[in-house]
């Protein structure tokens, strides 16, 4: 029997570039999700899935918009009056396969961060279960003891 283990695991994630969140630079989190989900930023006003930008009240606050329709927002579920939630729906935007309308400098927000993290979680928890499969079609195999599986 071939033993599958996790480190065999981690080590076929690395062969292809893979690492642990906490390994991996920020840029190439971002180019790793975008390419896995088939999501892209683009600073086109035109020709976009998703929006993230920012607007200004009539009394000069500003507010945060997460929305389809920048033209017409739901205004109960896209416009954010604190920016430390504003990214909250960009994980799944990315995992859906957008095209995504953002400010460059928009980028650079912690929330952006954030966001980008756990949706590279997502990916790395994705790929994990790619290459544990692809091992066990090679015949590896869990080593088992009594009634319970070694994880």
């Amino acid at each position: 029997m071939k033993k599958l283990t996790d480190e065999l695991i981690e080590s076929k994630l690395e062969e292809q570039g893979i690492l642990h969140h906490e390994e991996m630079d920020h840029d190439k989190k971002l180019e790793l999700v975008l390419d896995h989900f088939g999501s892209e930023f683009t600073h086109d006003w035109q020709n976009y899935g998703f929006c993230f930008t920012t607007t200004e009240t009539a009394d000069g606050y500003e507010l945060y918009m997460a929305t389809e329709d920048d033209r017409n927002p739901d205004f109960s579920y896209d416009i954010y009056y604190y920016d430390s939630q504003w990214f909250e729906k960009l994980s799944d935007v990315i995992i859906e396969g957008n095209r995504i309308q953002i400010d460059e400098y928009m980028m650079d927000e912690y929330g952006f961060q954030d966001a980008i993290d756990e949706t590279y979680q997502e990916f790395y928890n994705d790929k994990l279960k790619d290459i544990e499969d692809e091992l066990i079609e090679e015949g590896y195999e869990r080593e088992k003891t009594g009634t319970t599986e070694v994880v």
